[in-house]
């Protein structure tokens, strides 16, 4: 199943995908009371059990898919937790000591999401940019200390996701959370129809030039361990986001550029980015931090 939210009169909604169309099945959330001030569909993972069950034969008003305001996938995740470092491709191109064994997971800020099709604001003049595509999930059911075995029965569908980054010293989490900075969707794909993460491949362009060609196979920490870590440290409920990370191959970009994801089986996410209304920095870390290439890593040939 494919789950996409969207906005209507001014409403968060949810839509099941069925190929060019989505069915509306807000009204099947609103019935089994589970609205509150949550999104639809932060709400529907809230209620626990299966999505598929919950919605099992999907009914409701149809419309074409690329008829409707898309938002975020999960337009209000309550956090984003996300995974440094966490190919060895990405760790030798940034010169950087030290991967996720190390590092552990940092936070983004959940204000900082937008939707496929979204523009990414660049806040400063004096500042490099990069764009970092990557794997993300959206946890299904509460989560605290699980175990890896036991870690994949607790997500609830797969996305894609622009981790996108300001270059220098200051700490991640700031440099990873201005508002636009996390293009997330546009599908919530449940893991029946995802299959093994293993055979997906990962590839993101700005233009037309491909920058990263990369097999989710080749994660340092892999979607189990991760989410297994994340739940020693904090608790996960539904509707958190965890993303994780990114391969070789990110880069400066710069207004005008238009930014595109694909993972297999996930659909495509997409970005442009604005340089408009930008200021001076007015922080100094911009000679300090992990060191990113001059130029673009060349992707691997398969």
């Amino acid at each position: 199943m494919r789950l996409v939210s969207f906005r209507e009169g001014g409403e968060h909604r949810l839509g099941v995908v069925d190929g060019l169309e989505l069915v509306d099945v807000t009204a099947r959330v609103g019935d089994i009371g589970l609205r509150a001030a949550a999104s639809p569909l932060r709400a529907l993972l809230s209620a626990g059990g299966s999505i598929a069950d919950i919605l099992a034969v999907p009914e409701g008003e149809r419309r074409l898919l690329d008829s409707v305001q898309l938002e975020p996938v999960i337009p209000d995740p309550g956090k984003i937790i996300a995974a440094p470092v966490n190919y060895r491709d990405h760790q030798a191109e940034m010169q950087e000591d030290f991967h996720i064994d190390a590092l552990g997971v940092f936070l983004k800020a959940p204000s900082s999401v937008i939707a496929s099709g979204g523009t990414v604001r660049l806040p400063y003049t004096d500042r490099r940019f990069d764009q970092e595509g990557e794997l993300a999930l959206v946890i299904g059911r509460e989560a605290r200390n699980v175990s890896v075995d036991e870690a994949l029965d607790y997500v609830a569908g797969y996305t894609m996701l622009l981790d996108m980054t300001m270059r220098g010293g200051e700490d991640r989490s700031t440099r990873k959370s201005f508002d636009t900075f996390t293009p997330i969707g546009p599908f919530l794909v449940t893991p029946d129809e995802v299959g093994a993460l293993d055979e997906l491949q990962l590839r993101t362009w700005v233009n037309d030039d491909l920058r990263q060609d990369a097999d989710i196979r080749d994660l340092i920490w892999g979607v189990p361990q991760l989410i297994a870590y994340a739940s020693s440290v904090m608790t996960l409920r539904p509707g958190d986001v965890i993303t994780t990370g990114t391969p070789a191959g990110v880069g400066q970009v710069v207004d005008g550029d238009r930014l595109t994801v694909e993972i297999t089986g996930l659909g495509t996410l997409t970005a442009a980015v604005s340089s408009e209304d930008a200021v001076v920095c007015p922080t100094n870390g911009a000679r300090r931090g992990p060191r990113p290439p001059e130029d673009v890593t060349p992707v691997r040939s398969r």
